[in-house]
């Protein structure tokens, strides 16, 4: 069977994967330092996933490493020779990474470098898929024509009613360092493509979710939202009353997409990766789903001002991966998402 290295692996992303490529057989190697316990303290910690991987994943090999330490990311590379890499490892928030501007870099974009010139020297006809993020377009969405409605902000140009596509705008604007550092990786796997001929493509994620994602205030929209909702805590509403517009795709989506790639993999592919418009909602909407589900009130307050580059509306366009890969399509609502979620957190808090 064929071999999977999946980094970042006790994440969200990351750990689905590994199951999704479990049950299929394949041997599977996950990278985890445990960093984002790190980043965002003991909420962030994700050790109970990464033994729930050991425990539940018959192909599954967990391995302690630190990407940043590039000898150690060369013999790993040349140790195992993996047929497929997903690199879901990151630091995963803008507001943080203002604070810790080197561990930013250093997780972003050098571990990235890291690993592809691991690949070149060693493994040259690996297909590597990149966990990028929508941060890549900085602010620019902002200067699009929107309409204020009752719950959400909306695209005015009927031209970006399916979202954004592939082709917008990534300079110009205003990214947080956060988007700077995955920009900087977006680029070099790309280039890593088209200079060294390396199936790759990046998958630039809207909200990316689901049961097992470790949920913060500073990142994990839809997971920290549930949680707090349960918990009867306070969630602050950071600017744009509240109407600010996510597309939100489940983890396993993402997984059934990366499958997609491994079997027909191109080079140098850019795909905008979330829910769609289907699955698009503002945080005014999230509280009355999460509500109807839990039946718990949701406890807020409003700060009018809104977090650095943060988007007013954003939507992902799928035109381009529905294009490109035909039999992939969302299969998790809006509704399951939050169904889901909300279940897991009631397991993880009792």
């Amino acid at each position: 069977m064929p071999k999977l290295l999946v980094t970042g692996s006790s994440g969200l992303i990351g750990s689905e994967v590994v199951r999704y490529f479990d049950i299929m057989g394949w041997e599977l190697f996950g990278v985890d330092n445990n960093m984002r316990a790190d980043f965002f303290g003991p909420k962030g910690d994700t050790r109970w996933n990464q033994r729930q991987l050991q425990e539940s994943c018959k192909q599954f090999k967990h391995i302690e490493l630190d990407l940043r330490d590039r000898v150690k990311v060369l013999e790993l590379i040349q140790q195992i020779r993996p047929d497929f890499i997903v690199h879901a490892a990151a630091q995963p928030s803008h507001d943080l990474a203002a604070t810790r501007v080197f561990d930013d870099f250093d997780v972003n974009a050098n571990a990235t470098l890291n690993l592809l010139e691991s690949c070149r020297l060693y493994k040259p006809d690996i297909v590597f898929v990149h966990m990028s993020t929508n941060k890549v377009y900085g602010d620019a969405p902002n200067r699009l024509n929107l309409v204020e409605k009752h719950s959400r902000y909306d695209f005015a140009d009927p031209e970006f009613y399916n979202g954004i596509r592939e082709d917008f705008t990534i300079d110009q604007s205003k990214h947080s360092l956060f988007g700077a550092s995955k920009l900087a990786a977006d680029i070099l796997v790309q280039e890593y493509g088209r200079y060294f001929g390396i199936k790759s493509c990046v998958l630039r994620g809207g909200c990316l979710t689901g049961p097992n994602h470790s949920g913060v205030e500073l990142h994990g929209f839809l997971s920290y939202l549930v949680q707090v909702n349960l918990t009867g805590k306070e969630y602050t509403i950071f600017g744009y009353k509240g109407k600010q517009v996510r597309d939100n795709i489940h983890a396993l989506d993402v997984a059934r997409f990366i499958e997609q790639f491994f079997n027909y993999p191109r080079i140098a592919e850019v795909y905008n990766i979330g829910g769609g418009r289907q699955n698009s909602c503002s945080i005014l909407e999230a509280f009355e789903i999460v509500e109807a589900i839990s039946g718990k009130k949701m406890n807020f307050v409003y700060d009018e001002k809104n977090r650095e580059g943060d988007h007013i509306c954003y939507i992902s366009d799928l035109s381009k991966m529905k294009k490109h890969y035909p039999s992939w399509d969302i299969s998790k609502s809006l509704e399951s998402i939050n169904e889901e979620i909300v279940l897991s957190w009631k397991n993880r808090l009792h």
